[in-house]
């Protein structure tokens, strides 16, 4: 077990709330290191949750406890959970979906829920609207530190118990690979597809190879053109459109030195299919 700590929230930093959780973790163990994943997710959007944890934790040490915290369910009946994951690292979050990247790419090996009986910030037991500073914090800084060992956060439960968000798998069809947009790179406005890169193999390509991309929303078409295969930005004109493999090894489009999101007005979601052909390669002047 390290004593690292790293939290994620839909908190955002311009109140206290993200300080107070600092505060409580530091008051179990002041030799914790407390780290930020992002408080930037947007307000109760689950999935984008789980999926910053996905993108994120495979390049922290084993025993690293993350703390997630997306949870417009908060004091309701919904479960407060500490995992292991297959990489033996720990997740103190609430059983509502966000654990359903590491799940499905990393693997769950143990589950319990959280006991607040004994790991609850004390006098604050008529609180329930902040499990984020509450339970969480608290019951992350516990772990980490030693306080407590993974069996004593509280009850076993079944990983098959754990709830997952749906999820859609790419397919080829008719000579063209059909995903989804899983999530944007926000800063920079490229998308991020659920294509992998040896699913977009298939395809029989190749760096330079030019691509018919078509991307809908609830069955409108709000982009076709063709792009080109690049190894990395650099690989098109200022301004053109590519397609590169991310850094999670899957399908991405971008625009070189543009926001592709902001330029065509596309979102991430369930709703937002792509489509990617091989076509005849294309020759730029």
């Amino acid at each position: 077990m390290t004593n690292y700590v790293v939290l994620q929230t839909d908190f955002g930093t311009s109140d206290g709330a993200v300080c107070a959780m600092y505060g409580v973790a530091l008051s179990v163990d002041p030799g914790i290191r407390i780290f930020d994943l992002t408080h930037d997710i947007p307000q109760y959007n689950i999935w984008e949750g789980a999926y910053r944890l996905y993108q994120t934790i495979s390049y922290w040490p084993e025993g690293t406890v993350f703390v997630s915290v997306v949870d417009p369910g908060v004091g309701s009946e919904r479960r407060s959970v500490v995992v292991k994951t297959a990489s033996n690292q720990y997740i103190v979050t609430p059983d509502n979906g966000t654990l359903t990247q590491i799940k499905k790419h990393i693997g769950i090996v143990a589950a319990r829920i959280i006991d607040e009986n004994v790991n609850r910030l004390p006098y604050s037991g008529e609180s329930y609207t902040f499990h984020g500073r509450d339970v969480y914090a608290f019951t992350a800084a516990r772990l980490a530190s030693g306080v407590i060992s993974f069996d004593e956060v509280g009850p076993e439960v079944s990983v098959d118990s754990i709830i997952e968000l749906p999820v859609t798998e790419a397919s080829i069809e008719k000579g063209a690979v059909i995903g989804n947009i899983d999530i944007l790179d926000v800063r920079f406005g490229n998308l991020w597809t659920n294509i992998e890169r040896e699913k977009f193999k298939q395809l029989n390509i190749e760096y330079g190879d030019s691509f018919e991309v078509v991307i809908e929303n609830e069955q409108r078409q709000i982009y076709k053109n063709i792009m080109t295969y690049g190894r990395s930005f650099a690989d098109s004109h200022l301004g053109e459109p590519l397609l590169y493999v991310n850094s999670l090894d899957k399908i991405g489009v971008a625009l070189n030195q543009g926001s592709f999101a902001k330029a065509y007005h596309v979102k991430s979601g369930a709703n937002w299919k792509i489509s990617i052909r091989k076509v005849p390669k294309v020759i730029y002047n």
